[in-house]
C-alpha cells in the first residue's frame, strides 16, 4: 500500500557523486515490520534526515510516491520467506529531492547473521544499496511510469496526493 510523502517532492535527482559518496554503500537494518534500526552514516547521508529522525521509523519514511507498491509487494513477500531480494528504488530524500539505487535486502537472525530459507528465525532485515548506471536508472523510470499510472488507473478512488501523481505521470 502506497503511503502520503512525508515531503513534497521535487523533480530534482541527487546523486552518489553529488553528495560525495561514489563508492559507498547505504545500508539499514530493521525489524521484521520494516522499522528502521540502524542507519548508515552515508544512507543518513544520501537521505538528508538524521539518525534520530531514522531509527524507530518506519522504511516507508523514504518512499517515493512515483514507486509501484507491485515493487513493495514482491519484496516483502519475498524477503518474509527467508530469500534474498534485489531490485531498483527511488527514493525520497527529507529535502525533497530524489535518488536511485539497486538495492539488496537479506533477512538476518538476532544476532545479524544472514540467513535463508527459515522464515521462523527472521529477526529483521539488512538493505545495502549502491548507485546504479544511467542507462539502468533510465530503464526502470520508464517501466516504474508505466506500473504506477496502471496501478493508480486501477484504484476506485484517489486520494488528493494520489490524483497528484497521476499527474506527474
Amino acid at each position: 500500500m502506497a503511503v502520503k510523502p512525508n515531503v513534497k517532492p521535487l523533480d530534482i535527482e541527487a546523486t552518489f557523486k553529488e553528495e560525495g559518496l561514489d563508492a559507498r554503500a547505504l545500508i539499514t537494518r530493521t525489524d521484521t515490520k520494516g522499522i528502521i534500526t540502524f542507519a548508515s552514516k552515508a544512507y543518513r547521508d544520501m537521505t538528508k534526515y538524521s539518525k534520530n529522525e531514522l531509527i524507530g521509523k518506519p522504511h516507508s519514511i523514504v518512499r517515493h510516491p512515483l514507486m509501484p507498491e507491485a515493487a513493495f509487494r514482491d519484496m516483502w513477500d519475498t524477503i518474509q520467506r527467508g530469500e534474498h531480494w534485489e531490485g531498483m528504488v527511488r527514493n525520497l530524500r527529507k529535502d525533497g529531492k530524489y535518488y536511485w539505487v539497486i538495492v539488496q535486502v537479506d533477512p538476518i537472525d538476532e544476532y545479524g547473521n544472514t540467513i535463508y530459507n527459515q522464515p521462523e528465525k527472521i529477526a529483521g532485515y539488512v538493505a545495502v544499496r549502491r548507485e546504479p548506471s544511467r542507462d539502468e536508472i533510465k530503464e526502470a523510470d520508464k517501466l516504474y511510469r508505466q506500473i504506477r499510472k496502471a496501478e493508480l488507473y486501477a484504484k476506485p478512488n484517489l486520494k488528493d496526493w494520489e490524483k497528484e501523481v497521476l499527474e506527474q505521470l
